[in-house]
């Protein structure tokens, strides 16, 4: 439990060469959701970094009834700050104490099988409650491998951590940074500051994240002495690419999830080359009917489920067999999220199935109408949801935040709705706009199943704009 210390980076090593597993825990869970996953985990060692003490000592309390055995604690300190390991029970002693019993001629214990887990890394639980999902050695091997081609890291790289190690291993770019021999610079706390100082100071030539990282940038309008590689994961909207890429930054465009080890492809955000092209390790990716498994037609318009099969997936759902069973029905890996393939072979995502609105016929996207929401230079973040309507079955109802410098007030939402009828078809126009904080999960997903209970729970006229 450490946010991205060199602590936690030495350990992505040290823990498989003892012949463990590793499972870097989110550092933004609450204590409830920690004893959950540290009551799947059972573990025998547990790396707490000093901020985080508090957190897992409530979490221990509230796991104390079924806990039989404490694991063994290490404090990982800087500069001898933050509390001791007093109020937690067991056996524990400091990480440096730790490292200074150490020998230089230990014996690495290797894994058996190429198959074997490296580690366990646990989802944001949108869908549901956190799944522990298995990495092979052999798959994280090839991950890492494949990442030097994805990110184009070349020679030498300099690597700023704002993409959390708790999230797929840092992308696995924790190994793929030893293998090329690259420099790591570590970020206790992330902020538009700290990454442009970072980038200055240390000639950083590559960063990752998700939307969230785009917007510091973007809102910070920092312009960078060279060209810096920004690999992002999630909706870019455009007008905040146009934006940091005109500071100095190359974007590009992620896919991924964390049972195929973070992104599992990767394009230039101007590059319109096919998708299927940039993972070498990637046996195939495509979009199927999920019934008869038959792909769909290149016309861009038939949508399926996106589906990988290869060797960069997971093993399967920690102590879950039958979620993993129906995650690889059919021998591919099933993504849930639902896209179309262009004539010339680029795979468009369209939505999570869940989230996908069906109105009067049509089909809506709810991402390509948050897309536009973002694009409005008052919108920091953006939501859509399916609100039940009894003349069009759905309707599109947005949940929009404003940004800092707006208060709400400022824009009504007739407004809102203008806008987005300039950029989109009649019926993929909010119907419902809702202004306020957007709830998120630990890892800063939006719950749209909370905002579609809210949505259904409102007042609506038929066939009508509501603002």
């Amino acid at each position: 439990m450490a946010p991205n210390i060199p602590a936690l980076y030495d350990l992505h090593f040290a823990v498989p060469m003892a012949g463990a597993v590793l499972s870097a825990l989110n550092t933004k869970l609450d204590a409830a959701s920690l004893a959950v996953i540290l009551e799947k985990l059972e573990a025998k060692f547990m790396f707490i970094d000093y901020e985080y003490v508090d957190v897992i000592v409530k979490a221990l309390e509230i796991m104390s009834q079924n806990m039989t055995k404490h694991p063994f604690f290490v404090l990982i300190q800087e500069h001898d700050q933050g509390p001791d390991l007093v109020s937690v029970g067991g056996n524990k002693i400091k990480y440096d104490d730790l490292i200074a019993m150490g020998e230089t001629d230990f014996e690495i214990v290797k894994p058996k099988d190429e198959g074997d887990p490296i580690s366990v890394n646990f989802t944001s639980g949108s869908t549901g409650e956190p799944k522990g999902v298995l990495y092979s050695h052999k798959a994280a091997y090839l991950k890492s491998l494949a990442s030097v081609r994805l990110y184009d890291m070349g020679v030498a790289p300099v690597f700023l951590w704002t993409v959390d190690m708790f999230r797929c291993n840092g992308w696995c770019c924790t190994w793929t940074m030893a293998a090329v021999g690259g420099t790591n610079i570590c970020l206790r706390n992330v902020s538009a500051k700290f990454i442009f100082d970072s980038i200055v100071l240390h000639n950083v030539t590559h960063l990752c994240g998700g939307p969230a990282i785009l917007n510091l940038i973007a809102d910070a309008s920092l312009t960078v002495p060279f060209k810096v590689r920004l690999i992002v994961a999630g909706v870019l909207p455009m007008s905040r690419v146009m934006k940091v890429e005109g500071l100095g930054y190359t974007v590009s465009h992620a896919y991924g999830m964390t049972e195929v080890l973070g992104p599992a492809i990767v394009k230039p955000w101007r590059s319109t080359d096919e998708h299927k092209k940039d993972n070498i390790v990637v046996e195939n990716v495509d979009v199927k009917e999920p019934e008869t498994m038959v792909s769909v037609r290149h016309d861009g318009k038939t949508i399926g489920e996106v589906m990988f099969k290869g060797n960069i997936l997971m093993l399967g759902y920690l102590k879950d067999p039958k979620a993993t069973e129906e995650a690889f029905k059919d021998g591919w890996y099933r993504t849930k999220d639902l896209g179309v393939i262009h004539p010339n072979g680029v795979i468009q995502l369209k939505d999570r199935a869940k989230d996908i609105i069906f109105t009067g016929g049509e089909i809506i996207s709810t991402l390509e109408v948050e897309a536009v929401l973002l694009s409005h230079p008052k919108v920091s973040e953006a939501a859509v949801v399916g609100k039940r309507d009894d003349y069009s079955k759905e309707t599109p109802c947005a949940f929009v935040k404003f940004k800092e410098e707006y208060y709400y007030g400022a824009m009504s939402c007739q407004e809102i709705v203008e806008f987005c009828e300039e950029r989109l078809p009649d019926f993929m126009v909010p119907r419902t706009v809702v202004f306020g904080e957007l709830p998120v999960n630990s890892t800063g997903k939006v719950q749209k199943f909370t905002l579609r209970v809210k949505a259904n729970g409102m007042h609506s006229n038929v066939g009508q704009k509501n603002w």
